[in-house]
């Protein structure tokens, strides 16, 4: 854990660097600045959990172990293609609504991807793409999809299914791999993306198997019944449902890899840690091998994804180095 906030605090440092320093320049605002990192982690912690020497060193061998990937994020050159559309419908709010953005490093080949989809309680919210996913090495592909009350759950649905179905088969075209294809999403996003990754027929529709995606990363999302569905239904938001729009009832063993991150159970919406513990438990008992459950504490519903951005992108790191091996 230490080396892990370590390695968030450096990360940190870095964004207030000009692309213009060569990796020479790195190294010595990385190593001046491990003593500064060293008390502000002390001071956060209030802990005697290592020496403040042994901090210290350790701080600097990770400021030195980042420098590789420091020097090649900076000389990578990236673009983004906005508002292309992946729907077939000829339904005009979905002609309106699916279109999606795609940022890719330039002349690179095989890169992860990160198919994002934005909260807003199905019924809000746009497409965008946050500055921790940039001048990673990612591909980053974020869609809109239509929104209740004007389209029904099945349409938003289909929606991110041919979302990520369009990635598959179209991310080559940006350096993008098909088989690192890590779907994440926030809120009403990653409600979405659990059903459509549970759920093989969202996916199969569209000739894409769901168990082909490298992984799912909701960020706080809904297991039981979405709330405003249960709306819909004259359902009030503290009584839960569980039907088929609820990712609990897809739960199975042979998934893609499940990263499920929360924010503060005393400060989430609607009791959603607890919603999601359960589902990461209901996962771990039918047998799934890789299902992660990490909660951001003093962080609520909203501001929870800027920490979990970083555990996504670790997770990409962890798994992509799995394929290779």
């Amino acid at each position: 854990m230490i080396i892990e906030e370590l390695s968030l605090y450096l990360h940190q440092e870095l964004t207030i660097v000009d692309s213009r320093h060569d990796s020479t320049n790195h190294a010595s605002i990385l190593v001046l600045a491990a003593p500064r990192i060293c008390i502000v982690y002390q001071e956060t912690h209030k802990n005697k959990l290592m020496r403040p020497e042994k901090l210290l060193r350790t701080a600097t061998i990770l400021a030195l172990l980042l420098l590789p990937m420091i020097a090649q994020a900076q000389r990578q050159q990236y673009q983004q293609v906005n508002d292309i559309p992946y729907t077939a419908s000829a339904d005009a709010y979905a002609q309106e609504r699916c279109k999606l953005d795609v940022y890719y490093p330039v002349d690179q080949k095989d890169a992860p991807v990160v198919v994002w989809f934005h909260g807003g309680g199905i019924e809000g919210g746009n497409k965008h793409i946050d500055e921790q996913l940039k001048n990673s090495g990612l591909v980053v592909v974020a869609a809109n999809y239509r929104l209740l009350p004007k389209a029904p759950i099945d349409d938003i649905l289909d929606d991110a299914a041919a979302a990520v179905a369009w990635t598959y088969k179209n991310i080559e075209k940006y350096g993008g791999s098909h088989r690192k294809i890590f779907v994440a999403g926030h809120s009403a996003g990653g409600y979405l993306l659990d059903i459509i990754g549970l759920d093989k027929k969202w996916l199969a529709k569209y000739g894409v198997d769901a168990d082909s995606l490298a992984a799912l990363v909701p960020f706080s999302g809904q297991c039981i019944t979405h709330y405003n569905i249960r709306k819909q239904q004259g359902i009030p938001p503290l009584q839960a449902t569980i039907d088929q729009y609820a990712p609990l009832t897809y739960v199975r063993p042979d998934a893609p890899p499940i990263v499920i991150i929360s924010g503060d159970r005393e400060l989430e919406l609607y009791g959603r840690y607890e919603e999601q513990a359960y589902f990461w438990r209901m996962l771990k008992l039918v047998g799934h091998k890789d299902v992660t459950l990490y909660e951001m504490q003093g962080y609520d519903h909203g501001s929870m994804p800027q920490p979990a951005y970083k555990i996504l992108k670790d997770h990409i790191r962890r798994l992509t180095n799995n394929k290779k091996n």
